[in-house]
């Protein structure tokens, strides 16, 4: 039997609150270089999208980091499963997600990258949950949608690697 997707955020509605976080963060960096840590593998397609939309000039890295298994409640350990690729020292670096929720990944990796010394790190998420927050001290600089604490699919999101193509964010109906 096939999943039942009810529809939370339709595509247009997506596409222009990516729109409208792009021009924030363009403006933010005005007269800056700024170098996007794209979460692996729910961030690749709002990491790209975002990119598109971004007036200033943007280099890229990818990062896999995971604190979930095959289920849909995080584990609470987390991997670093691919590292950067380039050194991070004097950089501009947002980091880029699909969802925050508990922040304990986040709250980990911040402090991983802080290591690296870069000129700043902030974050960018496309959605938060932020009454799941563990790790309050995880602070979401730019964020296109707040969600209620359902299991959301789509745009990146997968369950067990399946929804990730689709345009827009639904919710699994149980």
């Amino acid at each position: 039997m096939a999943d039942k997707i009810r529809v939370l955020l339709n595509e247009e509605e997506v596409n222009a609150r990516i729109s409208e976080v792009a021009a924030q963060i363009s403006r933010d960096y005005a007269g800056k270089n700024v170098h996007l840590i794209c979460i692996l593998k729910g961030g690749v397609f709002f990491t790209c999208e975002l990119a598109k939309r971004l007036t200033i000039p943007v280099t890229l890295d990818f990062m896999s980091v995971s604190s979930y298994g095959s289920g849909t409640v995080s584990s609470g350990i987390v991997r670093i499963i691919k590292d950067l690729d380039e050194p991070l020292e004097g950089r501009e670096v947002i980091i880029v997600e699909d969802i925050i929720d508990s922040g304990r990944t986040l709250a980990y990796l911040i402090e991983v990258l802080k290591q690296r010394n870069p000129a700043g790190i902030r974050l960018c998420t496309l959605l938060d949950k932020p009454e799941r927050r563990v790790k309050k001290q995880v602070k979401v600089d730019y964020t296109c949608f707040s969600i209620p604490d359902e299991f959301v699919v789509g745009y990146g999101l997968d369950y067990d690697q399946k929804y990730r193509n689709l345009p827009y964010i639904g919710v699994i109906e149980q």
